[in-house]
């Protein structure tokens, strides 16, 4: 951006490193107004990264708090009716580096397949934007330390899209659980539901409007399949890793969240198609996580899709239609008022719970643009996303050898198994690799 939005911005920035100029009245002014625009001069340029159904929806989340000045998108049709649904005025690009590359940018929103998140956050943050970017954070376990690496030298804010942080039922399970109200934590269940089949697919000539070569990024080149893109991508584990990363990144970040811990031990099991051209995450899986503090995780793709919390004293259920237990009624008569939770330390408390996840999205947006104003850290930070998406690496690597597998979560490697190691990263196309 130009002119003062600019200044502000990099005042308020070198403000947060020096420490103190940011004090408490000017924290409490700019959280009474969160729900109204900004002037004009304070407005953020905002750039949107993959614009189908959450970039979409992540964008008009984002319209309160700058103006969306450009859009990139691989598919031109996809582009252009992005553009026209934001007022006609943002610029468009088939590359998102064009993108980045304009000075009227300083955020970016990022709703693109797996495949492409680590490398276009990591050239985001390069080219000094702040950015918040969908989940799950990675595409394999290797890349979450890089962007650890990269994040951690820069002064960005980076929000990931794991909404449920900000939605006040899951958020409320969290603090009865890590506030001692089922006791002591002994296991935690999150179910997803069944991965989709499908298969064989017919390969096509690639449309006119659709730049196949850039979408495939650093993954294989292979011939198009329509099946293989767009929200279909999610089953194939080339660019992704089915359920256990879709729902996984959720439901397992809300479990460890609670937990307090990181994995040791991982034991997964699952059943794989053979249909050639076709949908290769597994049919049937499921997995069984222990943390070095002693808690244990089941993943199961069936049964109640949410978290069952299970304590010494108690047990609480979370889903995105209820939060029930007896710690749920018991907060009657004893309750938990918003400013004793513990589990994020810079909640705005003047902005309304919400619950459902359109609604609580707005609330996770408005997190990220009151992190970016005062440089804090968000409620979804990149190392407990990296830490949760590592998780749901783990079970699927696991789960693809056919074994169980020791964790070692300080140095983020397998005990003794080098064949196991091999698998934390992957071999990246010329022209897309990530570092």
């Amino acid at each position: 951006m130009t002119g003062p939005a600019t200044s502000r911005r990099d005042f308020l920035a070198s403000a947060a490193l020096g420490g103190g100029l940011l004090v408490a009245p000017h924290l409490q002014t700019f959280a009474s107004a969160q729900d109204k625009p900004r002037h004009k001069v304070e407005r953020l340029g905002v750039g949107a990264i993959g614009m189908r159904y959450q970039g979409s929806v992540i964008t008009e989340k984002a319209r309160q708090y700058g103006d969306i000045v450009a859009i990139a998108d691989v598919d031109r049709h996809v582009r252009e009716q992005a553009r026209a649904s934001f007022g006609s005025t943002p610029r468009i690009f088939e590359d998102y580096q064009d993108l980045l590359a304009r000075k009227d940018v300083d955020v970016v929103l990022i709703a693109t397949p797996d495949h492409w998140h680590t490398k276009m956050i990591i050239d985001a943050v390069r080219a000094g934007k702040d950015v918040y970017c969908e989940k799950p954070l990675t595409l394999t376990v290797d890349e979450g330390k890089v962007l650890r690496k990269v994040i951690g030298e820069s002064d960005r804010v980076v929000q990931v899209g794991t909404w449920q942080r900000s939605d006040s039922r899951f958020r409320l399970a969290v603090e009865l659980v890590r506030q001692g109200r089922i006791g002591k934590l002994k296991r935690v269940t999150a179910a997803t539901d069944k991965n989709p089949t499908g298969g064989p697919f017919q390969t096509y000539p690639v449309p006119s409007h659709f730049n196949w070569d850039l979408w495939q990024g650093q993954t294989p080149d292979v011939p198009y399949i329509p099946e293989r893109a767009h929200y279909t991508f999610r089953w194939w584990y080339e660019y992704s890793g089915g359920k256990m990363t879709d729902w996984g990144a959720h439901h397992i970040d809300i479990a460890q969240w609670a937990i307090q811990s990181l994995p040791v031990h991982i034991d997964g099991k699952a059943r794989f198609p053979s249909v050639e051209n076709g949908f290769n995450v597994a049919t049937d899986f499921g997995a069984t996580v222990k943390y070095a503090n002693g808690v244990e995780l089941i993943i199961a793709d069936e049964g109640r899709r949410g978290i069952l919390f299970e304590g010494d004293k108690g047990r609480l259920f979370v889903n995105r239609g209820t939060v029930a237990g007896v710690p749920v009624d018991e907060l009657k008569t004893n309750p938990l008022p918003r400013d004793e939770f513990v589990a994020y330390d810079f909640d705005n408390l003047s902005r309304p719970e919400r619950a459902g996840k359109l609604d609580a999205i707005i609330n996770h947006m408005g997190n990220f643009f009151d992190c970016i104003e005062t440089r804090r850290t968000p409620i979804s930070s990149i190392e407990d996303s990296h830490r949760t998406v590592s998780t749901c690496h783990l079970a699927n690597i696991s789960q693809r050898l056919g074994r169980p597998l020791t964790w070692d979560p300080e140095q983020e490697l397998f005990v003794g198994d080098s064949e196991a190691n091999t698998w934390l990263k992957r071999e990246q196309r010329a022209g897309y690799e990530i570092g």
